[in-house]
């Protein structure tokens, strides 16, 4: 029996279905104004920018992702449940990876100003990296995704540059906290590395934190994105992240009890971390402590479950149930984007290093 059999039938089609389907938590591919990002100019920020693309040149990562063998028959020794989520997990990280690996390449073809185009070449560098390597751990289970047919199949969505630098700095941010929170927690229990693609985290998700700074940069060549009218977009961003992680890995309970984690601590340890390393640009972080801001997380995750019952009931009942679930979703979010922040005074110098 192959492995592709061992998994299950039909496992290729379902997954490229899953990673092209275009949902609230799915990865999305974005486009962008590209002449508005040709227009910036990096000199207030040369000192920094100099420095992080000189690191960036120096391509600290170029040997880490060489697997020692191959994760031949690991994936499908799983239990089911574990096994799904665990693909599901792999699945939802590549198509992110390959999503910002596809942006970065075209902003690089597209614009002419040579420090923005230099950086997007090198982002695109490392997101396709860490899209094979994905993609390599699941071909070895008979599961790759055909990343090609995923260009062409997947919706794109255009988002305004300013959109682009928050979306993507807090995902690239929040993605290095997730993953040294996972390989800081099975360093002390490596009984619970279920899979060798977790020894690779550390300096995988150094990448993630790297790239965050290059946001951070550009966020500061221009006062006004973190300024005014501005802010409300931050903070909507941060609202639409965190909650996204909380309902995303409360669908994963079989994943997180595998590496001996609960998902609920999990997510706010993650959201700690995110929050003080936020402090660099944003004027503001989310005050995730707050009793009525766990309240609405939890009940936007219980609303999400209701959403997806609804979705398999079908029907004129089902759509009616979603209809209303959806109005309680966006009621729910209000009450998480209106919990008092706690304000910032962003330091003078950006630059930051992994030291969580």
């Amino acid at each position: 029996m192959n492995a592709m059999t061992q998994i299950k039938p039909g496992a290729n089609s379902e997954l490229m279905a899953a990673a092209c389907q275009d949902t609230i938590l799915a990865p999305r591919f974005y486009t962008t104004d590209y002449a508005a990002m040709d227009r910036i100019d990096v000199a207030s920020v040369r000192k920094d920018w100099d420095a992080l693309i000189a690191e960036m040149v120096g391509d600290p990562n170029k040997l880490h992702f060489k697997r020692t063998q191959p994760f031949v028959g690991v994936i499908e020794s799983l239990p089911d449940g574990l096994r799904q989520e665990f693909i599901d997990f792999l699945v939802s990280s590549l198509t992110s990876e390959f999503s910002g690996c596809i942006l970065y390449a075209e902003i690089a073809k597209r614009v002419t100003n040579p420090d923005i185009k230099q950086l997007f070449r090198l982002l695109s560098r490392d997101e396709s990296r860490h899209a094979g390597f994905i993609n390599e751990t699941l071909k070895d289970a008979g599961i790759g995704i055909d990343l090609g047919f995923l260009t062409k199949a997947k919706k794109y969505t255009y988002f305004r540059p300013k959109f682009i630098f928050y979306a993507v700095y807090l995902s690239e941010k929040i993605g290095y906290a997730r993953y040294i929170t996972i390989f800081r927690h099975l360093a002390k229990h490596p009984e619970l590395r279920f899979h060798p693609i977790f020894n690779w985290f550390e300096q995988w998700c150094n990448d993630e934190f790297r790239h965050g700074e290059a946001f951070a940069i550009l966020l500061r060549t221009d006062p006004k994105l973190l300024t005014g009218l501005n802010t409300l977009w931050i903070r909507f961003f941060l609202v639409s992240v965190y909650a996204t992680m909380y309902v995303r890995d409360h669908n994963r309970p079989a994943f997180h009890k595998a590496l001996g984690m609960e998902p609920t601590e999990y997510d706010y340890r993650v959201f700690t971390i995110c929050s003080e390393i936020t402090r660099q640009v944003f004027p503001l972080v989310l005050d995730t402590d707050a009793p009525g801001f766990r309240r609405a997380m939890e009940r936007m995750r219980r609303i999400a479950g209701r959403i997806d019952a609804a979705k398999e009931q079908g029907g004129v009942i089902g759509a009616i149930k979603r209809l209303g679930l959806t109005a309680a979703a966006g009621f729910t979010f209000a009450q998480l984007y209106f919990t008092p922040v706690k304000r910032n005074v962003a330091p003078a110098t950006v630059r930051l290093v992994p030291a969580w």
